[in-house]
């Protein structure tokens, strides 16, 4: 008899835990994956010269920047934009063609209303896990300042310049300049005051992301926030804190 209900204990408790795993398997939730864009893999070294000279980037197809995040209505003649993307073992590369008829820095402190000048953010999700990332290292939120300076949120929630992660050159004929951007990337490990390694980049590989263009001509605030992808609901200016909203780049040999 003994035996038999021990045996009636260790089903029931079989049982249960099998029902907590489930239950806890089924809270877990992944990003949603939208804008799935495959990205070839640079047989040779990029230069960040701002001439996109190399075959990585006659090879690699244009993506846009339209879509309208913040602000009011804009011209083709005050803001258009588009990007291109290669990588290698070590980073991401990304060339950006914007034309903006006017270029404000007008804020000499880069870690003070970053925001509001002219700059190129981009986002990443380094495991494409989507979630929230305001004050974490969730996911990334550079912007690139005209004069090169890298700011995201850190930890501390409040302003840290990252560029060790980026290196950019810019190049500006007329209206339009040409940016190329090498971009380290980092695990959700990684901690503002502690020491970092960048990971290695591999084929098959899935990396949130997204595209954004900071747009102001003589405002004290931006007047315009352009992104590269389609945010649902009123409220599109997500980007910095909701990495659900990332595109997915599935890098490719």
């Amino acid at each position: 008899m003994r035996k038999v209900s021990c045996l009636v204990v260790l089903i029931v408790i079989v049982f249960s835990c099998k029902q907590n795993s489930n239950k806890a398997n089924n809270s877990v939730t992944t990003k949603q994956e939208h804008q799935l864009l495959n990205i070839k893999k640079s047989k040779t070294n990029i230069v960040l010269d701002g001439k996109a000279d190399e075959n990585a980037w006659e090879n690699a197809s244009w993506h846009p920047i339209d879509q309208l995040w913040l602000g009011s209505s804009y011209s083709e003649n005050d803001f258009s934009g588009r990007y291109k993307l290669t990588w290698t073992n070590e980073a991401l590369y990304l060339l950006a063609e914007i034309t903006d008829d006017v270029l404000l820095d007008k804020e000499p402190d880069p870690l003070k209303a970053w925001w509001d000048d002219d700059c190129l953010e981009i986002f990443i999700d380094e495991n494409n896990s989507g979630g929230h990332h305001q004050f974490t290292h969730n996911a990334f939120a550079y912007h690139i300042a005209l004069d090169g300076n890298v700011v995201d949120m850190s930890t501390s929630e409040k302003g840290k310049l990252y560029n060790l992660h980026i290196e950019s050159k810019r190049e500006t004929k007329g209206d339009t300049s040409i940016w190329e951007v090498k971009i380290l990337l980092y695990d959700d490990t990684y901690t503002d005051d502690g020491v970092n390694t960048s990971i290695t980049l591999k084929p098959n590989k899935k990396v949130g992301f997204a595209l954004a263009y900071c747009d102001n001509d003589t405002s004290a605030n931006r007047e315009n926030f352009i992104g590269s992808i389609a945010v649902e609901g009123d409220d599109k200016n997500r980007g910095w804190i909701d990495a659900d909203i990332f595109g997915t780049l599935l890098l490719t040999k």
